[in-house]
């Protein structure tokens, strides 16, 4: 489990605007303790930070997979309370793992708001390169509702857009070719049940595997970034 040394500093109408809610959204879940109390600053100020968002970008992972407010409280109290931002984006990942592709056709006033602020001409240029957004007709785009977030985060990231291009082709070959190897693996145990069961068991191990992907993976890049920094 790892620690965010970042100290809260958003204001409740900024975490609204930035996770997309409203401020009564805010405050609602916090009255249900689906959200960690804030840290109540000078002028009795309650300040939020990166926990917070990332925890309202999985309630709403959550309610996109069709889960009850009841659901979604259950599924919060199996959680360690102080997971940080990193951890909860590995959760919410895993969950939205569990869907298909989602793609709305949105405007431009919609899509800010997904993204939780405001965007320029270069921003959506640089989320349309990504394949995150695609422009449409009448000023209006097809998102990826999956990717959008990602896709925000990586706008303040202090890379080329040939970089993350690169990572990007890079990440999806190597998954391909780790999802192609373990389909092979789970056909063989498979081939002797029958389509229901194979069925089963596919949707049971899905989540599974793609939680165990992201952890192998982060476990790995960060053995290569401490070996490069050292």
């Amino acid at each position: 489990m790892t620690t965010d040394a970042e100290e809260p500093t958003l204001t409740i109408d900024e975490l609204a605007a930035r996770a997309g809610v409203t401020v009564r959204t805010v405050r609602f879940y916090g009255t249900k303790g689906l959200l960690p109390p804030p840290v109540i600053g000078p002028r009795r100020v309650g300040h939020y930070g990166r926990q917070h968002l990332a925890r309202l970008e999985l309630i709403e992972e959550l309610q996109r997979q069709g889960m009850t407010l009841a659901a979604i409280e259950r599924y919060l109290r199996q959680l360690a309370p102080d997971l940080s931002a990193h951890d909860l984006a590995i959760h919410r990942a895993v969950v939205a793992s569990w869907a298909p592709d989602m793609v709305e056709t949105v405007t431009r006033a919609e899509l800010e708001r997904r993204a939780g602020q405001p965007l320029t001409d270069g921003d959506v240029e640089r989320l349309a390169a990504m394949d995150v957004i695609r422009p449409g007709s009448n000023d209006a785009y097809d998102v990826d509702l999956g990717l959008l977030r990602l896709g925000v985060r990586l706008l303040d990231v202090p890379l080329s857009q040939e970089a993350i291009l690169a990572a990007r082709k890079v990440l999806i070959e190597h998954s391909r070719a780790a999802a192609h190897e373990l389909a092979q693996l789970f056909r063989g145990e498979v081939s002797e049940r029958g389509t229901r069961d194979a069925k089963s068991l596919s949707a049971r191990m899905h989540p599974l595997v793609v939680q165990a992907l992201l952890t192998t993976f982060q476990r790995s890049l960060k053995e290569e970034l401490g070996e490069w920094l050292t």
